[in-house]
């Protein structure tokens, strides 16, 4: 009888893990502009006098403008390579925001937004391609989530940028807040530029000697980075017996040609399924609603009785820090526990959430002359929970997982569509929240939320196999399984293979 050996725990690469956290600050950018957001709307509204349809586009817009971003951003990272976009999309945003700041109007503060909008779509598609190119096996869950750790760190930035300017005059508070994001734009432009390449782009460009000596770098041992470089190589349609430092690749996989086609046209099933699902995670990450909670939190917390901007805006702060500490255990447990556990319990607590806070929304909103205590604790207790629940599964794993299952020719393109759904989804949500609660009520947009929510489980639940401990090169296989057989013996394998690859980590 054999007897499985248990898999040796492995420590964490710095060289690696420094460079994808550096890579992975991008994603502050629109942290803090959500974060922001929420508090400087208020002060917009005022100052500007403009209406609640006015408020709900210059919030929301920045996801419709960081589409044109995350569009651009495949082919451009393809052209010039992971880092010099992610300090492309620093640059651009850094111009955005002094745009903001300086806005004298509500016509120039949208120049601001678009420009902006732009920069953020760059990073955000850049951002998880890069550390999934560059991070091991063993350890891409937790540095593919680091974005997602960024963007709250951001908003809890952006969040207490609002409580600390807003005692400044009404017409210099919001353009403070807004134009602070500048700051974090400059040290990240810079700072990029000591992280290497990633290893898949500079084998793509046939510098094979290059990516081996980030591999080198970034994998535990020297085998290991061997390993990588064939797979990439073979992945990158170049002969494994090509062991010059320069070879030359085939313009059409360098330069992306025909990847659309792969993609859209005529797709393999695998490549369908793993398109729908990268797509998908992303839509049903913003449909749920989780915008409308951030950037209006304010509005949402003062419907539940909480009076006062200084205790709205602190009741926010504690969102963002409630919502930053549970995507810090995410990020411990995406390695361990496995992306399908984490995101089906997270979605189930979503779900529970968003029904409580309708629930008591719509109690507060039918009996609006008393005040209800039990249905506030309600509503501020579903409100932490929906962002903890949020941040455990749902909110990390989907940057994750689009990052990481498009095969290495289609995924700086495959990612970009996902990013570009999610900031569609994203913008709807944001600007209609406002209109949709005077429609339908405040209780009732909650529960259509977690209507979404409820369908996002079905999906996760029926389509995604286990992604954890496979590498890049070994998805496209994964996706052409039915999700069922997909889910062996660790992370999706057949006792064969994890007898396999246990022999070969001995070894």
């Amino acid at each position: 009888m054999e007897v499985e050996t248990p898999e040796k725990p492995r420590g964490r690469n710095k060289y690696a893990t420094a460079s994808t956290m550096l890579a992975s600050m991008t994603s502050i950018l629109l942290g803090y502009d959500i974060g922001v957001m929420s508090g400087a709307a208020i002060f917009i509204k005022d100052d500007l006098k403009i209406s609640d349809v006015q408020v709900e586009i210059i919030v929301g817009i920045l996801d419709v403008y960081a589409l044109i971003g995350s569009a651009a951003a495949g082919r451009t990272s393809d052209w010039i390579g992971r880092r010099y976009t992610i300090v492309f999309s620093a640059i651009i945003f850094f111009v955005g925001a002094l745009l903001m700041g300086f806005a004298t109007n509500y016509a120039f503060l949208m120049v601001g937004r678009f420009v902006a909008g732009i920069g953020v779509g760059y990073a955000l598609m850049i951002a998880p391609v890069y550390t999934a190119e560059l991070s091991p096996a063993s350890t891409r869950g937790f540095l593919t989530s680091l974005p997602e750790i960024f963007i709250n760190v951001g908003i809890l930035l952006g969040y207490v940028s609002n409580y600390g300017f807003a005692k400044l005059p009404e017409n210099l508070s919001w353009r403070m807040m807004l134009g602070f994001g500048a700051i974090p734009a400059v040290f990240l432009a810079v700072g990029v530029l000591a992280m290497p390449e990633s290893p898949r782009w500079l084998v793509m460009q046939g510098r094979l000697g290059d990516a081996r000596l980030v591999l080198n770098k970034t994998s535990d041992t020297k085998e290991e980075a061997e390993c990588r470089l064939r797979d990439i190589k073979e992945a990158a349609g170049i002969p494994e017996n090509y062991t010059e430092d320069v070879v030359e690749v085939p313009q059409r996989n360098r330069a992306g040609k025909g990847v659309w086609k792969e993609l859209l046209w005529k797709p393999t099933p695998a490549v369908r399924r793993i398109l729908i699902a990268g797509v998908g995670i992303h839509f049903f990450q913003q449909s749920s609603g989780i915008d409308s909670v951030v950037l209006y939190s304010p509005r949402i917390f003062k419907k539940a009785g909480i009076k006062g901007n200084d205790a709205l805006l602190g009741a926010t702060v504690a969102v963002g820090f409630t919502k930053t500490m549970f995507i810090l255990v995410a990020t411990f447990l995406l390695d361990r526990v496995g992306r399908r556990p984490l995101l089906l319990t997270s979605v189930a607590g979503m779900i529970v959430s968003l029904v409580g806070l309708g629930f008591g929304l719509t109690i507060i909103d039918h009996y609006h002359e008393e005040r209800i205590v039990w249905a506030i604790v309600i509503c501020i207790g579903s409100i932490l929970a929906y962002v903890s629940f949020f941040s455990i599964g749902l909110g990390p794993i989907s940057w994750v997982y689009s990052s990481e299952i498009f095969p290495l020719r289609l995924r700086a393109q495959g990612a970009s569509m996902g990013v570009a759904m999610n900031r569609v989804t994203s913008g709807v949500i944001a600007m209609t929240f406002l209109s949709l609660y005077k429609a339908i009520t405040i209780g009732g947009s909650f529960f259509l939320y977690a209507g979404f929510a409820a369908v996002a489980w079905v999906f996760f639940y029926t389509f995604f196999p286990e992604t954890r401990g496979r590498t890049l090169e070994e998805m496209q296989t994964l996706f052409e399984k039915p999700v069922f057989r997909s889910r062996g013996t660790k992370e999706g394998r057949s006792h064969d293979e994890v007898q396999s690859s246990n022999v070969h980590e001995q070894r």
